[in-house]
């Protein structure tokens, strides 16, 4: 296996693999803002249409060595554009989320850009990190995945500094 990590737009049909990567309920726990209901198919279908007709969200799906183990996106909220990812917990641990995102991070020049994750979820806010986010605050939400109210980090990828000397 060569571990071949790969960005492409998302197809209908990679949409059967995110459904199923949503009913694993450790991963719907640890995501903590998915569906309130991971197996309901029409939500999930709906959320999904939102996703791909969106004018100004980015999806891409991530294979590795051609199989799906995730997703990868960038969409506005207001005035600011956050990113968000997803990898099939059979596929946690490799490094995959790392990688996905800092594909992602090439392909969406925009800065500042914002991510969020619950406080309690050490992975996802070393990926976030090591992409080079910043916790710049926190903040309370309703969490679907959860049924309650959760802590969860503020993070920025800043703009990169101005190096024109000028």
């Amino acid at each position: 296996m060569t571990h071949d990590l790969r960005l492409r737009p998302v197809r209908e049909d990679d949409l059967v693999e995110f459904f199923t990567h949503q009913l694993d309920p450790e991963a719907s726990r640890m995501a903590a803002f998915g569906a309130a209901d991971p197996t309901d198919r029409r939500a999930f279908a709906a959320h999904w249409v939102r996703i791909l007709t969106g004018p100004d969200n980015l999806a891409r799906t991530v294979t590795v060595d051609g199989t799906v183990v995730g997703h990868v996106l960038a969409f506005p909220v207001g005035d600011e554009f956050e990113v968000s990812y997803w990898i099939d917990r059979a596929h946690w641990g490799r490094g995959y989320a790392t990688r996905a995102l800092t594909a992602l991070l090439r392909e969406v020049t925009r800065r500042p850009l914002f991510a969020r994750t619950v406080t309690d979820n050490a992975a996802s806010l070393a990926v976030l990190r090591r992409c080079g986010f910043v916790v710049r605050g926190t903040d309370r939400a309703y969490a679907p995945g959860r049924g309650h109210d959760v802590d969860e980090y503020v993070l920025e990828l800043p703009a990169a500094p101005d190096t024109d000397p000028a």
